[in-house]
This record gives structure tokens, sequence and C-alpha cells, in this order.
């Protein structure tokens, strides 16, 4: 039994172009084979899909369709003058799917004054081929994939390549290499131009869409343009001064600690964070963190104490409600 396209894409026959759009693009990222890879129908759904989208996104398609039913391609041209074939009930009341041809519009009124082109255009009727002055269909582009693609933090940051497998809507999987642009961010898209799914009528293929989706790193957090990261230093470090050893986007840096420093004081590295589109760099933001043993023996606690007693602080001072 032939399917209602308009029930496909759930719309009413009075429906707009635009309505028939917005529809289709709603069901075909429900309905594509890549979003349901455990539903063994969804490949056969995503075609009648597409089938329906086909006709009823041409006007003239549409027109047909609403005259003839899902039967209309074998219509052709033909109008109600009788000159093409013509599906519905039988002539003089026959069976109703009976394809009338008329032999006096195909051959010429004088009979084999038609010539044999007449005999080669009821070939043409017969087999469901063009036929000449018909004007050829538009042709539809292909529809879109969207996808998702987890890459590292570093990645995201300095920019890179990674790879990602498109299932493809008749079941091939394809592996296609993207070029990741420094600094983008969670969230972010890539189009993909022509690599999306080819056009069933010769038109233009579909885009591949892609979403973006960072990974976190252990030690690195990001702030826009700028970066964070969490310094551990030793108690005699922070209280002496000291240089140390920090990894950056652009390669290891020696970063000084200034005698006195407290935990949690942001040291500026400036020039060392995200790549942005105007060609700079946002900042890196050291925070040192103080780092003391889990345990002291007695001559080291002793030692603290004393330490304590030379230079009274008072670091709660400020801390009210």
């Amino acid at each position: 039994m032939a399917q209602d396209y308009y029930q496909i894409l759930g719309v009413s026959r009075t429906a707009s172009q635009a309505e028939i759009q917005k529809s289709y693009r709603k069901l075909a990222r429900k309905l594509h084979p890549d979003m349901n890879p455990e539903d063994k129908t969804a490949k056969d759904k995503f075609k009648k899909l597409q089938e329906a989208y086909d006709v009823l996104n041409d006007p003239q398609k549409r027109e047909m369709y609403d005259r003839y039913g899902s039967a209309f391609e074998s219509v052709g041209g033909g109008g109600g003058s009788g000159a093409g074939p013509h599906w519905g009930a039988g002539p003089r009341g026959g069976p109703a799917g009976y394809q009338e041809v008329d032999f006096g519009q195909t051959f010429g009124q004088g009979g084999p004054g038609g010539g044999f082109g007449g005999f080669e255009e009821i070939l043409r009727q017969f087999a469901g081929g063009p036929r000449p002055g018909r004007r050829p269909s538009p042709r539809t582009r292909g529809a879109d994939i969207a996808h998702e693609l987890h890459v590292p933090f570093k990645t995201a940051v300095t920019g890179g390549r990674a790879e990602l497998s498109v299932r493809r809507a008749d079941g091939r999987i394809e592996t296609i290499s993207v070029t990741i642009p420094a600094g983008i961010e969670d969230g972010k898209k890539l189009n993909l131009r022509g690599q999306g799914e080819p056009s069933p009528s010769g038109g233009s293929p579909g885009d591949l869409l892609i979403t973006i989706r960072v990974a976190e790193h252990p030690h690195f957090r990001r702030r826009g343009e700028d970066l964070e990261i969490s310094v551990p230093v030793t108690l005699a470090e922070a209280a002496r001064g000291a240089k140390i050893d920090v990894p950056t986007p652009q390669g290891e840096i020696s970063l000084k600690i200034p005698p006195g420093t407290s935990s949690g004081k942001r040291l500026r590295l400036k020039g060392l964070g995200v790549a942005n589109a105007k060609g700079g760099h946002g900042d890196l933001y050291a925070e040192v963190r103080i780092v003391i043993p889990d345990s002291l023996d007695e001559e080291s606690l002793e030692l603290v104490r004393q330490f304590d007693e030379r230079r009274r602080l008072q670091p709660r001072a400020d801390l009210k409600w």
C-alpha cells in the first residue's frame, strides 16, 4: 500500500513549503541511521522520509502527487487531456490502476504519419522515461549529518588534527580527518561543506556539522582566552623564594617565586594563554599552593613553632561575616 507523504513528514496537505522544510529537518535529525544505530529499520525510515521530502518540497512534483497520488511519476507530464498515460479508473469503467495510452495522439491522427519516433514515445511512456519537452525536476540538496567530536584539552588550545568515523545512510563507515583550529571552545561547531549525504537527485551533497566537545585537563583550567594552573611549592620555596619549572602551551618555562609568597597568590605569565582570532594570546595565571608534608616529626614541629613565635601573624584579622 502506498504511503502518504504528508503523513510521513507529519504535516497537513495544506502545509507551506517552510513548514515542510522545518518538519523535514527535525525528523531527519531524529530518524538518521547514525542517531539510531540499534534500530535495524532506521535506514528504511530515513529513505522514506527523504523520498517524501523530495516530492513535497518540489512544487511541480507536489502538484502531480496531490492529483495522482504516489503513482504520479508514471503519469509524467500528462494532464486531463488524455494526451499521456493516466493512472486511476480504467477506460470505459475498467479496473483501477489500468494504464491508458492515446495511440492517436502518439502517432498523430494520420496513423503512419507519426513515424518510428512515435513508437519510441510509446516505449518511453510504458518505461516511465522522460518525454520530449518535459521540464527536468529540480535537484535537491543532500541531507546534513550532525556529529560530536571529543578532543583533548591541549588540542583545543593549540590546534591540531583529529579523526572521526561517520556512518552513512547506506551503512558505510567513513573515516574523516578534521582540522581543529587553535583556541576552539567547547560547544563550538565546525561545518565541513560537501561531507554530508549525497543528493538523491544529482544535486550538491549536504554538510557535516561537527559539535566540538573539549575534555577536561587534570591541571589546567580555561577562562575565555586565559589559562589557570595551580603550582605546588614547598614551604621553603615560598618563604625563601625560588625558580621552578612550569609547563605552558608554548613549552616549559622557569617561573620565579618571590620570597615570602603566600598560598593562593596568582602570578601572571603574559601571552602564554589561548590563541585568539586576531593572532594574539591570552595570559597564563599560576596560583601558588604551599604543600606541607602529611606528617612531621617532633623536631620539625618544634622548628615550625619557633618560626611562628618569631613572626606572629594575624592571618584572619579581616575575616568577618
